[in-house]
């Protein structure tokens, strides 16, 4: 793929798990999985699987959280483990048969976004929080008609911040003495268009901490969200392509842009006020693989391997560790 807009003689080497020995050294010697197994649901013959979507962590503990659109079900596991365990149960437990971008807050409080579920199950919930112990805090609907709750980031702020795919819209939860409520925080209809397919995605707040950035995943934009004033305003990024956009990870004013059927990782500079983004690489990943969305743990990103381009997801199920490194 091309590369262009290295910052000086640096440059981003970027090694895909699978291509590397099963465990990986850490700067302080620890091993840590290149790979970390997913359970899934098992094959009957052509049906059962599983596929996944979003993962959340705890960068205070090394928790981290992997969501399955096929039931809805939470597995967790930990950065120095290659395994994990289901933590919640899907299937309608909750009201939950599906489930997208995942995200944790200062107090392990998890954040599941239910993409379709209510629009596909009558009165179910588009929502749920839940304690770091697996207690349900809040399970809430939009009231939002065909609702596509599809990912999450938590604002300076301490509220949850969710994105539409289906409409123009960025729903704020929180919670206050134990009640729980979810209202439209912004919405730009008129400003952002809304063809078919999946557009507002991946979310992230800017290093600033006065904006939300957005990922429009069906046409390649990112937006910027001014959370003092809530205008909406597109990010600047010249002819970069970022179609298939979908999970957002910032590190500093660094953006990653996980584009997952496009099979690239693209980098971008953000500039100081998030109005501006500016291509540094772009990086094939595994052909072999859909990545969705990523968060960044210990200087590796850690990428869900969806199963999307499977009729039915067949194992392995994984997240893969990709190495970040400076040259």
């Amino acid at each position: 793929m091309k590369r262009t807009g290295a910052i000086g003689a640096a440059s981003l080497a970027l090694c895909l798990a699978n291509a590397m020995p099963a465990t990986t050294a850490s700067a302080h010697g620890v091993d840590r999985p290149s790979t970390y197994s997913l359970t899934g649901d098992p094959v009957v013959g052509a049906s059962g699987g599983s596929k996944f979507e979003g993962i959340g962590l705890d960068t205070r503990t090394g928790t981290f959280y992997v969501s399955e659109i096929t039931g809805g079900e939470i597995h967790r596991g930990q950065v120095r483990r290659a395994d994990t365990r289901q933590w919640l149960g899907g299937d309608g437990a909750d009201g939950r048969f599906t489930a997208r971008g995942v995200t944790v807050d200062e107090a392990g409080r998890v954040y599941v976004a239910g993409g379709p579920n209510s629009a596909e199950h009558a009165g179910a919930p588009d929502l749920w929080v839940y304690s770091r112990d697996g207690r349900l805090l809040a399970a809430l609907r939009t009231g939002v008609p065909n609702a596509f709750l599809n990912d999450v980031a938590i604002g300076p702020d301490g509220a949850a911040y969710f994105t539409n795919s289906n409409a123009p819209q960025v729903f704020r939860i929180a919670g206050q003495g134990g009640v729980w409520s979810a209202q439209i925080w912004a919405d730009a209809t008129g400003t952002i268009a809304t063809p078919t397919g999946i557009n507002l995605n991946g979310i992230v707040v800017a290093a600033d901490g006065r904006s939300l950035v957005v990922a429009q995943s069906n046409v390649g934009k990112l937006w910027r969200f001014d959370l003092g004033s809530r205008a909406v305003s597109p990010i600047g990024a010249g002819d970069t392509s970022l179609v298939d956009a979908d999970g957002l990870v910032l590190q500093g004013r660094t953006l990653w842009v996980v584009r997952n059927r496009s099979h690239v990782l693209t980098e971008l500079l953000l500039g100081s006020n998030a109005t501006t983004a500016r291509l540094v690489s772009e990086r094939p990943t595994d052909p072999d693989r859909v990545f969705t969305t990523a968060k960044f743990a210990q200087g590796r990103l850690l990428l869900v391997d969806s199963k999307f381009d499977q009729p039915v997801g067949l194992p392995p199920y994984q997240v893969v560790a990709l190495d970040v490194r400076r040259n």
